[in-house]
């Protein structure tokens, strides 16, 4: 997995319904533009990060995943006393890698997501109750314009696959 896919398998096709299609199509309405790669999507207007309505939504993203991961007790002994900073690096980069301001990197350089796990015992259990965690906090994202609105289909599917891709990345322990 790297931070960078070229493609993703949902975020090809049209950009909208298929002509005489009158159905609604989430990113079609939304404006989001998915043809050609993922990486293309996230840097061409609007931006991921804008149509889900800036920083604000992945600090919220964010906070819902790490209030959970306190009363994990499996995850949280990875985790430092006080969460702040990584709820602010894990929320930065995240903006970032969606279209946002590159604040994360002018910070702390590449991502280097493996070397800056390798320290933290990862097998399939924390994999799969950090992905619990985060796929409950993704559930519950809304667009950050006051409608309550849910995410649209295709950038909530290709959220959850990075997601999935990364933490499966970051196992270093064998199975059981």
């Amino acid at each position: 997995m790297t931070t960078e896919p070229d493609t993703h398998p949902q975020a090809t096709g049209a950009g909208g319904p298929p002509p005489g299609d009158d159905r609604e199509n989430d990113s079609f309405s939304a404006g989001l533009n998915l043809k050609g790669s993922l990486r293309e999507a996230m840097s061409a207007p609007p931006t991921v990060y804008e149509i889900v309505g800036g920083q604000r939504f992945f600090d919220d993203l964010v906070d819902r995943f790490y209030d959970a991961v306190e009363e994990d007790p499996l995850l949280r002994p990875m985790y430092p006393r006080d969460m702040g900073p990584s709820r602010r690096r894990l929320a930065g980069f995240l903006a970032q890698y969606w279209g946002g301001p590159p604040h994360y990197s002018e910070e702390r350089g590449h991502p280097r997501l493996r070397m800056r796990h390798f320290p933290f015992a990862i097998g399939q259990a924390e994999r799969d109750a950090w992905m619990a965690h985060m796929t409950a906090s993704l559930d519950a994202a809304t667009i950050v314009d006051g409608t309550g609105r849910p995410l649209p289909a295709e950038i909530r599917a290709a959220m959850f696959d990075h997601f999935d891709n990364a933490a499966t990345h970051l196992i270093n322990q064998p199975s059981a």
